[in-house]
């Protein structure tokens, strides 16, 4: 049967991720596919206890919320933010299901279809799955490895008129970099000059390997004029409790809450008050001190490995935070081809083709090294660097 399906569907893709973990996830094969954290890290007790306390503090966790979150949480949130520069008020904060809701509301109520929205080449995939199902115009913005390279934004921004500029330019998905100071400013800089409005999304900043490296946050230099910051408890306590939050000029979060409404009404209200008591009696930072301490050690390995490969065409940055590290190999070899043989020899990877808005680099890939223990990333590592450093399996 045909059905009437809306013509936006069309514009509907499916995760490559998702579908690469389906393959991943076959016997045997040790994946760097996903971008998810180390379950064995999750702080299952004190998440029991503070769900807990939230089933046994009155009946009210359990009913509607405020579609904006629960107060309580976003005076937590606040001070967190506070910590890293970004001084919002609490009434300025909504509360979402992940920061992937996030951006998806903020799509709902900006965008026409034919936008223009401006991003990074390579960005964060399922940003791109959400600007595509608005039939927003994504127009890439050439980039290296300190963030948006000044001449051609400012170009940009002034021939096409974007309605919006994302970036991830803290650790970044895929390819895990942090913009410069400089950047940082200049884009600013151009936002103010003129009136763009920026999305900075933010879900790695708190995975930072060096505490004394100072990365000040794109909301934390903007007096809630024009940048919209979102961030999630999905990589520092537990994805499944799909908590996040938006915090950005009061009239847009104010639409963005409507359009929220209509959608869910509100964030997990359970989960909110557990959240509120996790926050209150665990130790949240010196847990993710603690991630901090795995992920790096877990990088250096893989990192280790790929140094071992002897072949000058291939490249990396070293992450200095976050959850990935993104592999350039030689300019002929189509690592979409070559997952095949790195599947058959028990290793998985993210090919980089899926990451770009438009003429990819066929020769990159991602790797997730949060996700395995150190004796699976030696073993997965050099099943890679086995398919990588043979000249006869490459495609």
């Amino acid at each position: 049967m045909k059905y009437g399906f809306a013509q936006r569907v069309r514009y509907m893709r499916s995760s490559a991720v998702r579908d690469i973990l389906k393959v991943a996830n076959k016997e045997n094969v040790i994946s760097f596919a996903g971008g998810m954290p180390d379950e064995d890290l999750f702080p299952v007790e004190a998440v029991r206890h503070a769900f807990d306390k939230a089933l046994t503090s009155g009946n009210k966790t359990l009913q509607y919320g405020e579609t904006e979150g629960v107060m309580e949480l976003r005076e937590i949130l606040v001070d967190r933010m506070m910590k890293k520069g970004i001084h919002r008020k609490a009434e300025d904060i909504l509360v979402t299901s992940g920061s992937q809701q996030a951006i998806d509301l903020f799509s709902r109520i900006m965008f026409n279809p034919g936008d223009i929205v401006l991003t990074e080449n390579p960005t964060y995939l399922a940003a791109l799955q959400v600007f595509n199902s608005y039939e927003v115009n994504i127009v890439p913005v050439k980039s290296d490895n300190d963030g948006m390279i000044q001449e051609d934004l400012e170009e940009k921004i002034v021939r096409l008129k974007p309605k919006c500029i994302y970036v991830v330019p803290t650790y970044s998905n895929p390819d895990g970099k942090v913009w410069s100071l400089e950047r940082r400013k200049h884009l600013l800089e151009l936002a103010n000059k003129y009136h763009v409005v920026i999305f900075e999304d933010d879900p790695y900043g708190d995975l930072q390997f060096d505490s004394a490296e100072k990365v000040p946050p794109l909301a934390s230099m903007d007096d809630n004029k024009y940048v919209l910051y979102t961030s999630t408890f999905s990589k520092t306590v537990v994805p499944a409790l799909r908590t996040g939050w938006i915090v950005g000029p009061h009239q847009i979060i104010r639409l963005m809450a409507q359009a929220k409404q209509a959608t869910d009404l509100h964030t997990n209200s359970l989960s909110q008050h557990a959240l509120i008591h996790l926050m209150n009696d665990f130790d949240i930072d010196n847990h993710i001190q603690t991630l901090i301490s795995a992920y790096r050690e877990r990088m250096y390995i893989m990192k280790g490995l790929l140094d071992s490969v002897d072949n000058d065409e291939i490249s990396y940055v070293t992450p200095r935070g976050g959850m990935f590290l993104w592999v350039n190999l030689p300019k002929q070899v189509n690592t979409t081809k070559l997952l095949t043989t790195a599947v058959d020899h028990g290793v998985a990877y993210v090919p980089g083709a899926p990451f770009y808005v438009k003429k990819p680099n066929q020769n990159t890939l991602r790797l997730n090294f949060t996700n395995a223990k150190p004796d699976q990333i030696k073993l997965g590592m050099e099943r890679l660097v086995s398919v990588i450093g043979d000249g006869s399996l490459l495609p």
